[in-house]
């Protein structure tokens, strides 16, 4: 078994400094170079085997990557954000956020780890210089670099696949998505999974009616000029029903249609993800898939936790369900 003593003698420093440290001294002052160094003697000599009990306070940071444009209008990011920094200080851990990954690049040995949140572009090279020099990594619902870094996410293509799902039970025969551009990566526009697992999906169904109007941000100014579409192509052939990818969209569809008096639910019904603040108060109140940021935050935690004493182990991509919040703009049979 691994002693206090050893790791003290192997690091350079005092047994006392030691034992703060590894049992949580909310009251110890040290340098984050010297948290390092005693973490890496700890890890080293296999201290953690023999008291997996034991958890620590890292001192981490936040990598925000969120355009300021769109984070305005699109709240899912910004109370993610919110939703870590109020649990970091209720844990009592020192965090620091960043909003360019080359700064955190610069002052990664001040930190045992980071969090990511956010979906702005970022250049796998970055990623790769990240994880030289803080390799301990977990992103929250996005991960650009899996190989590289922990990811805790919301099973999105199971969310859609059960929404087709219940349009299907409901009897509905034809039914649309709306849903806007997906990451880019290293320059690359990728297809967003939401968009992916729609057409996928009716397609294996064999199902014929199934219009997909996808493009832009994910901004409640885009869901309402993809409304304004929506409406010109459609006319009087209007979906029984639309999967929207975000609240934010379904937002600005709504307001699109109420604008050319089309009803919601009685003309069409929205089915929405994310569960946001706003979609108690639009008009018809939006049923959304509810994102259980707070539980993706805590896991986050974990997971970043486990990654700092055992740095070593594979990397863990996680997916965590969501739950219908059911309102008046759809309601499923029974």
């Amino acid at each position: 078994m691994t002693t206090i003593k050893e790791i003290a003698y192997e690091s350079g420093y005092s047994p006392a400094t030691v034992s703060r440290l590894l049992n949580n001294d909310p009251n110890l002052s040290i340098t984050a170079d010297t948290k390092n160094k005693i973490l890496e003697i700890a890890n080293k000599l296999g201290y953690w085997k023999d008291h997996q009990e034991k958890r620590i306070r890292p001192t981490i940071a936040l990598l925000y990557r969120v355009n300021n444009k769109e984070q305005i209008q699109d709240e899912y990011f910004t109370s993610l954000k919110e939703a870590l920094i109020s649990t970091v200080e209720h844990e009592s851990l020192k965090m620091k956020t960043y909003y360019n990954i080359d700064d955190l690049i610069e002052h990664a040995d001040l930190f045992q780890g980071f969090i990511g949140v956010g979906a702005d572009e970022i250049e796998q090279s970055k990623l790769e210089t990240l994880h030289k020099v803080l390799p301990n990594g977990v992103f929250v619902d996005t991960n650009p670099a899996p190989e590289l870094f922990d990811s805790i996410r919301p099973n999105l293509a199971l969310t859609v696949k059960n929404a087709i799902n219940l349009f299907i039970e409901k009897g509905l025969q034809s039914f649309g998505f709306i849903g806007g551009d997906g990451v880019k990566h290293d320059h690359i526009q990728e297809r967003d999974i939401r968009a992916v697992a729609f057409s996928e999906y009716v397609r294996s169904l064999d199902k014929n009616t199934h219009p997909m109007f996808v493009n832009g941000p994910f901004s409640v100014d885009n869901g309402y000029k993809l409304g304004k579409e929506i409406l010109k192509k459609c006319k009087d052939d209007l979906p029984e029903a639309f999967l929207v990818a975000s609240d934010t969209l379904a937002v600005g569809v709504l307001q699109a249609l109420n604008e050319e008096n089309v009803i919601v639910p009685r003309d069409t019904q929205i089915l929405s993800i994310n569960n946001s603040n706003i979609v108690k108060y639009v008009s018809p109140p939006l049923s959304s898939y509810d994102i259980d940021q707070q539980e993706m935050v805590d896991m986050a935690l974990r997971m970043l936790t486990s990654l700092i004493i055992r740095p070593d182990r594979p990397h863990i991509d996680v997916n965590m369900n969501t739950k219908l919040i059911v309102r008046k703009s759809f309601v499923p049979k029974g």
